[in-house]
């Protein structure tokens, strides 16, 4: 996935997103930093969101179910990948993939996934901690091996 699709995907879900909620456009607006207009016109898929606005609302509604139910678990990892391509975290607990995920390749205590709806890679250890997350399945692949053979 690349931004400008996350974009579309993100746009698109705006009004189910604002409803979930229970959010006016007035309300949902004012919380994003944009103008009712510009939200009007989003939901009516005249313009996209913009990449601030698109960040806003993963942040802001990461627990939607819409929002979840769109691209898989974690909203803020998908915006943080496709800002800086990869992310290379201490250790963060995940949820283990049972849901979202499926699991591509094991090595030692590790085990590469990848998102079944932004098709990104994470490497998890054997306790579900995240290491490593990436849209480039090479690299994912190849992290996994350099983890496996440090940690023996």
């Amino acid at each position: 996935m690349d931004r400008e699709t996350f974009i579309q995907l993100i746009s698109r879900k705006m009004r189910l997103i604002r409803v979930e909620r229970g959010y006016s456009q007035e309300k949902m607006a004012s919380i994003i930093g944009i103008s009712k207009k510009t939200l009007v016109e989003i939901e009516k898929e005249r313009i996209l969101a913009g990449w601030t606005t698109v960040i806003a609302v993963c942040t802001l509604f990461r627990q939607s179910e819409i929002l979840q139910a769109t691209i898989g678990e974690d909203p803020i990892e998908i915006v943080e990948m496709l800002a800086h391509e990869e992310i290379t975290l201490p250790k963060q607990k995940s949820m283990g993939g049972r849901v979202w995920w499926r699991e591509v390749e094991a090595a030692g205590i590790f085990r590469l996934q990848q998102n079944m709806f932004s098709q990104h890679y994470r490497i998890l250890d054997e306790e579900d901690y995240r290491w490593y997350s990436s849209f480039d399945e090479t690299e994912a692949k190849k992290r996994l091996q350099e983890l496996a053979q440090n940690i023996r």
